[in-house]
């Protein structure tokens, strides 16, 4: 058997375990700081204001139901 050949290799996973955070979890270390610089920042202008801030906190709660989601499909398997 040639070491390349991968057709038989069996059904194992042959992954290596992640050593890194889970950069899913650390994303809101980044938005949850934004949102307060983005009321003060942007005190001038309200219109943009709101819809930044509006678009950012619906990103945010996109992406909470994704993580939620995608835990419960992981219970389930």
């Amino acid at each position: 058997m040639v070491p390349s050949d991968l057709s038989d290799r069996g059904n194992g996973d042959f992954r290596k375990p992640r050593k890194g955070p889970p950069f899913k979890f650390l994303v809101p270390l980044i938005y949850a700081p934004v949102l307060p610089l983005i009321r003060i920042t942007l005190r001038r202008n309200p219109v943009l204001r709101d819809r930044l801030f509006y678009g950012v906190l619906a990103g945010a709660f996109a992406h909470g139901a994704y993580l939620v989601t995608d835990l419960y499909d992981a219970e389930s398997k």
